[in-house]
């Protein structure tokens, strides 16, 4: 079984070891696992999947790259301060606010072939930078640093790719660094405020700028595939709660976010299978057909912030453009990204 590729399908039992790493599927568990970061452990939560060759390592080195524990990788007592200052960004005030601007991205953004490219792509990184007070970001830069660095930390990549990769984290690292020494923007200016260092908030807002927008562009595409390949859906989409409906749909069963990563503190048992301690546990985040329930979002200390934003986002993509665009059909193949805890469509590609 590959580990990139593999489907809930292909499991033969709730516990699996696969290729160094246990896979754990059951809801339950999963649930069990995240609820406890004492147990389970989220120190490996943003560690490359590919070992770094040692010629990346020296020009990460040399860009001060670090991701030290804030937030998702934070198992320790300052977690929860760090995240009580993100989510001041992301109440369900602010939120619900930037629904009119969503809807006015997205009609600036209609009558492209590939949706990707000409909605999905940018649409939730200009949100996310108007959210946080982020202003004058060089969104094209931003979305290739952020699509270079999902790839170099969670994908099956030569050595070769490292080093094309390896760059574009660093400058993405550096560039975070020093807007943060010149409190340039409203996260950065509360960052200095509340005392945390350069190198804290560097790594903090190196993942939340990336998963804030990567796993949302993800889910449009996800969503918008799916729901093209319904007509009778499609027409529907407009009407209320319909859309809102159909994007936990594809959260519970093609969340773009596939699975997550913990280590074992101690010997457990999950399932009736006993785990070593140091274990690395890949934890399957989409829910069974025949279950409502998902963990897309994860559970616990370390729910993400954002999850608010995502829904909204993808329930107004979807209700606008069906709205607008009701002769839409998919056309063509699908390249899909696939890394170990991302999966999406690389394009949309429709005609009218």
């Amino acid at each position: 079984m590959d580990l990139f590729t593999f489907t809930r399908a292909e499991l033969t039992s709730p516990v699996q070891f696969c290729d160094g790493r246990w896979v754990v599927s059951d809801y339950d568990d999963v649930r069990a696992v995240l609820a406890d970061p004492v147990t389970y452990l989220p120190d490996n939560a943003l560690t490359a999947v590919t070992p770094v060759a040692p010629a990346a390592l020296r020009a990460l080195v040399r860009a001060r790259f670090s991701l030290p524990p804030t937030l998702a990788n934070n198992g320790s007592a300052s977690h929860a301060s760090l995240r009580r200052l993100v989510a001041s960004f992301f109440t369900p005030a602010r939120v619900a606010a930037a629904e009119p601007r969503i809807r006015a991205l997205v009609l600036e953004r209609l009558g492209g072939s590939d949706l990707v490219r000409s909605l999905a792509w940018d649409l939730p990184a200009i949100v996310l930078m108007e959210l946080l007070g982020l202003e004058n970001v060089d969104i094209p830069t931003l979305k290739r640093w952020s699509t270079g660095s999902l790839e170099f930390f969670w994908g099956n990549i030569s050595r070769e790719r490292q080093l094309e990769l390896v760059d574009d984290v660093g400058d993405f690292h550096q560039w975070l660094t020093k807007r943060y020494h010149a409190r340039d923007g409203e996260l950065f200016c509360a960052l200095a405020d509340a005392g945390v260092s350069a190198e804290d908030a560097a790594g903090l807002c190196y993942f939340l700028l990336i998963a804030g927008q990567e796993t949302t562009t993800q889910l449009l595409s996800t969503a918008l595939r799916r729901a093209l390949q319904d007509r009778e859906l499609w027409a529907r989409l407009p009407e209320p709660g319909v859309a809102e409906s159909f994007v936990e749909d594809v959260l519970r069963t093609d969340t773009p976010v596939v699975t997550w990563r913990r280590l074992t503190a101690r010997e457990v048992v999950l399932s009736g299978v006993r785990v070593p301690a140091g274990a690395e546990l890949v934890l399957l985040l989409s829910g069974k057909e025949s279950d409502p329930r998902h963990l897309a979002f994860g559970y616990g200390r370390h729910f993400c912030l954002g999850a608010g934003l995502a829904r909204l986002e993808a329930a107004v993509v979807l209700r606008t453009v069906a709205a607008h665009e009701p002769s839409l059909r998919l056309v063509g193949s699908t390249e899909w990204l696939q890394l170990l805890s991302f999966r999406a469509p690389k394009s949309v590609m429709v005609e009218r």
